[in-house]
């Protein structure tokens, strides 16, 4: 199920797609009344990890039946495969110290430490979370980074005396650049600001971030 986010009379805004989903578990508490506006806060979502998944599984499977396969051959009188014999003599022979074996452990260790990180990060870093609503605290969405730049710098464009605006969203803090072609650009500066403040919090975001303006003049 993926709504449009953006609030009515925004046809300019490119599309930001919102994933929903609803999360097992037993109903949180109640809210009273003068929290409800707020919502509940919610993480970020957790990426299946696919192609990761799936590399590894590949490579043990492929790692298993030819070991298997060999161990058949073996056992039916066959000799063993010539990258069997290889792979035990180099390491019943090559010392610790060795460079290749020093080179495959630590290979072996980068990888270990890159699925570590993998299995205890959430990923979907261009996914910012969304506030809970509190009539439906176990409903979880996420806004797309584009999509809020997007809306973002429809709003900055908005603000009287800005001629141009690019905006970038990271997850604690919006940072945005404009072209000033009239007015004073510290009011300007302020009334962007002030205008990114709201905007964010239209967006409902679940952590409010940072907002950074930098303002030129425009030259022509």
């Amino acid at each position: 199920m993926t709504p449009d986010p953006g609030p009515p009379g925004r046809g300019s805004a490119r599309r930001a797609t919102v994933p929903l989903t609803k999360e097992p578990g037993p109903p949180e508490r109640d809210v009273p009344g003068g929290e409800r506006d707020s919502g509940h806060r919610t993480r970020r979502p957790w990426s299946a990890r696919r192609v990761p998944a799936a590399l590894v599984a590949a490579v043990i499977l492929v790692a298993a039946v030819a070991a298997l396969a060999d161990v058949i051959a073996v056992r039916a009188g066959r000799p063993a495969a010539e990258w069997r014999r290889r792979l035990t003599d180099a390491l019943a022979t090559r010392p610790v110290d060795d460079v290749w074996m020093l080179t495959g452990a630590a290979v072996a260790a980068a990888v270990g430490v890159w699925l570590i990180v993998l299995a205890l990060t959430p990923g979907l870093r261009r996914w910012l979370p969304l506030r809970r609503p509190a009539d439906c605290p176990r409903l979880r969405a996420s806004l797309d980074r584009d999509g809020a730049a997007a809306l973002l710098r429809d709003a900055a464009t908005r603000v009287p005396g800005v001629g141009a605006a690019r905006v970038r969203v990271r997850r604690h803090r919006v940072k945005a650049r404009v072209r000033v072609r009239f007015r004073d650009p510290r009011q300007v500066k302020e009334d962007l600001v002030a205008a990114l403040d709201e905007e964010c919090d239209r967006l409902a975001l679940a952590r409010h971030p940072r907002v950074a303006v930098r303002t030129r003049r425009h030259t022509d």
